[in-house]
């Protein structure tokens, strides 16, 4: 018999979504395996800006929910998802919840709990004796959480952590994060003009400006007029430098891969085992280093040829063995064979 399924579906404030497969073999030389477990890692959906920058227009009033929410646009970004995932795994997943078979946590923020709730209405919609309401196709899943301050598990610890804060102090001076900063000196001191804001730290021209104008654009607000492609360029790649401070990501070379095998279809991101999709080059080298050969020659040899070359340089070492002893007794009779001689004669 199966196992039952258990799916832990977690809406954390991460970038990707991830999905974890753990199965087993069904019988010893059977090669056909059965899934069992089924960790989910999600992101939020769409939501409003954090905060903004002192002269931005558009306001907080402007958005349904004020500030930091999930949009409907993020809502029915995760019910697609949940309807996915409900494809996924229409042979692993009961048609109906079951409490002991699902367990979902967010952190403890409004726009991830949501998220995971909009998820679970299309993951699970009510089947047979789950119907409660026939006017309304929803049941109510719990969505467990703890307070952010005690979240160890999936909140970042950017106020809690006073190491943290003092590891990114460390990072911002380092001789290599002050040189990527240098090309956007003059950018950074002429945008508090433009918005208000006048903090330099990268972080905060993150969230206090690059954010906000982000969400703005992505819902059709109209912008400043200052704000110009090159502007939202350059804010773009100074969220990025952001990033070495915050997470200690690298600007290192890395290796992404793609396959293409549809016409209509973008290439589809392949990731190599054992790293991420964008693979640091050293990591993708060392990852690849036992199946990369040194010798085509030696490698595409068939087996009776490489025994036959390898009977060749055994036989070639025996005889540079043999060699070498001759040439060692003969080198010690030329050079002592005459004293020998003489010893003898004297003798006489």
């Amino acid at each position: 018999m199966r196992a039952g399924p258990l799916l832990l579906a977690r809406a954390a404030s991460l970038g990707l979504s991830i999905s974890i497969l753990l199965s087993c073999w069904l019988e010893p030389g059977v090669a056909a395996k059965e899934l069992k477990f089924v960790t989910l890692l999600f992101r939020h959906g769409d939501r409003s800006p954090i905060e903004t920058f002192p002269n931005d227009p558009i306001k907080e009033s402007a958005w349904p929910q004020g500030f930091g929410q999930l949009t409907q646009v993020g809502m029915e970004q995760h019910y697609k998802l949940g309807e996915y995932l409900r494809r996924r795994y229409e042979t692993f997943l009961n048609e109906s919840y079951k409490r002991e078979q699902v367990y979902v946590q967010s952190t403890d923020v409004d726009r991830t709990l949501m998220s995971a709730m909009a998820n679970l209405a299309a993951l699970f919609p009510p089947e047979g004796i789950s119907i409660w309401n026939p006017n309304l196709p929803w049941q109510p899943i719990p969505v467990h959480t703890v307070p952010v301050s005690e979240d160890k598990l999936l909140y970042l610890p950017f106020k809690h952590c006073p190491r943290f804060k003092e590891l990114e102090d460390e990072t911002l001076k380092t001789e290599e994060f002050q040189k990527r900063l240098r090309p956007y000196k003059d950018f950074i001191e002429m945008l508090p003009t433009f918005s208000g804001y006048q903090g330099q730290d990268l972080f905060g021209i993150w969230s206090r400006v690059y954010d906000p104008l982000f969400c703005e654009r992505t819902h059709n607000f109209t912008l400043p007029s200052w704000v110009t492609e090159d502007i939202m360029a350059k804010l773009r790649e100074l969220s990025g430098v952001s990033l070495v401070a915050l997470a200690g990501v690298s600007t290192e070379y890395s290796v992404e891969m793609y396959y293409r095998n549809e016409s209509q279809h973008e290439p589809y991101p392949l990731t190599l085992p054992g790293c991420t999709h964008s693979c640091p080059l050293e990591k993708f080298a060392e990852l690849l280093a036992p199946i990369i050969t040194d010798d085509w020659d030696g490698e595409c040899m068939t087996t009776a040829v490489a025994d036959h070359q390898v009977l060749k340089v055994v036989l070639a070492i025996a005889f540079c063995l043999v060699v070498s002893v001759l040439a060692l007794l003969l080198f010690t009779l030329i050079r002592h064979g005459p004293c020998w001689k003489r010893e003898y004669s004297q003798d006489f």
